[in-house]
C-alpha cells in the first residue's frame, strides 16, 4: 500500500491495480497465457466508469474537513507551500532505510528508524496527538498483541503456514485494522452527516447565504448526488459486461456504501497522510467475494469489486488533498475539481496505456520469479479466495477481537467528544492508532523525529519555528519525492548499489564468517 504522498495516487494505483485483476483473473481460469494478453480497450473502460464516483463523493463535505475539522493533509500541505514559495521572495533491505536502531528483535517487529526524510516531514506537519497515536498504536500491536499471539502457533493458527497468509497472525493484523478504521470512519460519518444535515435544514429554513455552520450551499449537493448517481447508473449497467461475474446488484450495494467508505479514507488521510485504499479494496473482497462464492465466480467477483472500491475511496481522498493544496494557495475550488476531473481522464488513459507497454516489453511480467513478479496478485487471489471461504476460516478469536476493537473505536471517540477539547487532546484517535496494526511501526517512529525535532525548535525558537516549520517539513517530503522519479530509472535500468549494507546477530554473523572461511 502507497501512503498519500508518494506522489502515485492516482496513475501508480491504476497500473498496478488493473495488473493485480488481470493476472489474479488468467490464474483463477488456470491459463498463464492470458495474463500476456490483455483487452486494452476494457482496461480503458474499467477505468471510465469507475474512476469519477469518487470525485462526487466527498464534494460537499469540503469545507467541513479542511475548515471546520482542519485536517492537515500533510501532502495537500506540502504541495501549498512549494507552490507558495514559488511567488514569494523567500524562498531492498539495504541500508540505511533498515537500520535496527532498537535492536533485531525490534526490528523484526518493524520497531526501527528508516531515515525516512518524507516521513519525518509529514511528522512536522502532523499535530502531535497524531503522531502520539500512531506510536500508541504501534506500542498496542507490534510491541504487545502480535508477539503475544505470534506465540499461540499451533493453537490459535496453523504453525505450518506462510506468514503473509490470512489464516494465521496475519488475518488478526488485516481484520483488527479494518475492524477499527471502520469503527471510527463510521462515528465520524454519522456526526458529520447529522452535522450536514442539520446544516442544511437550517438553511433552507432560514434562507441564510451566510450561515457557516454549512459546509456547501444547496447547489453543491445537487451536483454532487446528480453527478454520482448518474455515473453509478453508467457503470452499473457496464461492469457486469465488463466482469460477468460481477452481477450489477453487486456493484449496486459497493454505490451505496461507497461514499461512507470515501470519507473514511478521506478522514484518515487528512489526519495521517495515508490512504488506506487497498484495506478498503480488501473488505469489498471478503464481503462480494463471500456473497458470489465459489459456484458463481466469486474469487473473480470479489476481485473486481476490490479494483471498483480502490478505485472510488484513493480519488476521495487525492481530491481532498488537492482541494487543501487550492485553500492554502487560494485557488477557486471548482479549478481545482474541473483539474482533477481532467487529471482522472488523462489517467483512465494513459495508465492502461504504460501498463500495455510494460507487458509488451516484459513478457514474463507477473511471473513468479521474474524481473516484474507482480507479488500482490498471489496475495490478492488468495484474499478473495479466503472470502470465498467465509470468515468461518479466519483464525481463532479473530472475528470477537474484530467486534471489540470496533467497539472500542466506536467509544474512544465517544469519550473524546465528552469530555470536551480540554482533555480531547490527550486521548489518542482510533483511525490513527488503527494504521501501525498492519504497516508497522517504522514511520511512526519517523513521524515522532518529526515530532521531536519542530518541539525542540519551538522551544528555542518558536517564532521561527512557527514561521519555517511547515516550509522545511514540505521540502524534506518534496525532495524525498523528487529523488523517487532517478531511483525509478535508475531501478528500471537494473543499476544496483556499489556497496550493500545489512545487519546480522552475532550467531548469525558467526555463521556466515564461518562459511566464507570454508
Amino acid at each position: 500500500m502507497h501512503p498519500c504522498f508518494d506522489g502515485s495516487g492516482g496513475f501508480g494505483s491504476y497500473i498496478f491495480g488493473m495488473s493485480e485483476i488481470i493476472a489474479k483473473q488468467s490464474t483463477e481460469a488456470n491459463n498463464p497465457q492470458n495474463i500476456k494478453n490483455p483487452q486494452l480497450s476494457w482496461m480503458i473502460g474499467f477505468l471510465v466508469v469507475v474512476s469519477f464516483l469518487g470525485l462526487f463523493s466527498v464534494v460537499p463535505l469540503r469545507k467541513i474537513m479542511i475548515i471546520d475539522f482542519k485536517l492537515t493533509y500533510p501532502s495537500g500541505t506540502a504541495t501549498a507551500h512549494l507552490i507558495n514559495s514559488f511567488h514569494t521572495p523567500q524562498g531492498d533491505g539495504c541500508g540505511f532505510n533498515s537500520f535496527p536502531t532498537f535492536g533485531l528483535k525490534a526490528y523484526q517487529n518493524k520497531f526501527y528508524f528508516d531515515f525516512s526524510a518524507t516521513y519525518v516531514g509529514v511528522g512536522m506537519i502532523c499535530p502531535y496527538i497524531i503522531n502520539a497515536s500512531l506510536l500508541v498504536g504501534s506500542i498496542l500491536s507490534w510491541g504487545i498483541m502480535w508477539p503475544l499471539i505470534a506465540k499461540k502457533k499451533g493453537d490459535w493458527f496453523p504453525a505450518d503456514i506462510p506468514a503473509s497468509s490470512l489464516h494465521g497472525l496475519q488475518g488478526y493484523r488485516v481484520f483488527i485494522a479494518i475492524a477499527m478504521i471502520l469503527g471510527d470512519g463510521l462515528y465520524n460519518f454519522l456526526k458529520v452527516l447529522h452535522r450536514t444535515l442539520f446544516g442544511l435544514f437550517s438553511q433552507l429554513r432560514k434562507k441564510d447565504k451566510g450561515d457557516r455552520t454549512l459546509p456547501q450551499g444547496p447547489n453543491t449537493y445537487l451536483v454532487a448526488i446528480g453527478g454520482y448517481v448518474s455515473i453509478a447508473v453508467v457503470s452499473i449497467i457496464i461492469l457486469p459486461h465488463i466482469f460477468h461475474q460481477l452481477k450489477w446488484y453487486y456493484v449496486l450495494v459497493i454505490y451505496i456504501f461507497a461514499p461512507i467508505l470515501a470519507f473514511c479514507n478521506a478522514y484518515g488521510c487528512g489526519l495521517t497522510d495515508w490512504s488506506l485504499a487497498s484495506t478498503y479494496g480488501k473488505l469489498a473482497i471478503f464481503i462480494i467475494g463471500a456473497w458470489a462464492g465459489s459456484a458463481h465466480g466469486g474469487v473473480i467477483a470479489g476481485l473486481a469489486a476490490c479494483g471498483v472500491m480502490m478505485n472510488i475511496v484513493s480519488t476521495a481522498s487525492d481530491l481532498m488533498q488537492d482541494f487543501k493544496t487550492g485553500y492554502m494557495t487560494l485557488a477557486s475550488p471548482r479549478s481545482m475539481f474541473i483539474s482533477q476531473v481532467i487529471g482522472t481522464a488523462m489517467g483512465c488513459v494513459i495508465s492502461p496505456c504504460v501498463f500495455w507497454l510494460f507487458y509488451k516489453a516484459f513478457h514474463n511480467l507477473g511471473v513468479t520469479g521474474s524481473e516484474y513478479p507482480a507479488p500482490y496478485a498471489t496475495v490478492y487471489r488468495n484474499m478473495a479466495i479466503l472470502g470465498v471461504e467465509g470468515f468461518s476460516s479466519l483464525p481463532k478469536d479473530c472475528l470477537n477481537l474484530c467486534y471489540a476493537f470496533f467497539a472500542a473505536a466506536i467509544a474512544i471517540n465517544l469519550i473524546r467528544d465528552l469530555v470536551g477539547k480540554k482533555w480531547s487532546r490527550f486521548i489518542p484517535l482510533p483511525m490513527a492508532m488503527a494504521i501501525p496494526f498492519y504497516l508497522g511501526s517504522y514511520f511512526a517512529i519517523d513521524m515522532c523525529v518529526g515530532s521531536v525535532i519542530l518541539f525542540v525548535w519551538q522551544k528555542l525558537n518558536k517564532a521561527k519555528a512557527d514561521a519555517f516549520g511547515p516550509a522545511v517539513a514540505s521540502g524534506l517530503i518534496c525532495g524525498d519525492g523528487i529523488w523517487t522519479l532517478p531511483s525509478s530509472i535508475l531501478a528500471l535500468a537494473g543499476v544496483n548499489p556499489p556497496i550493500c549494507m545489512k545487519f546480522l546477530s552475532r550467531t548469525a554473523n558467526a555463521k556466515v564468517d564461518g562459511f566464507l572461511g570454508s
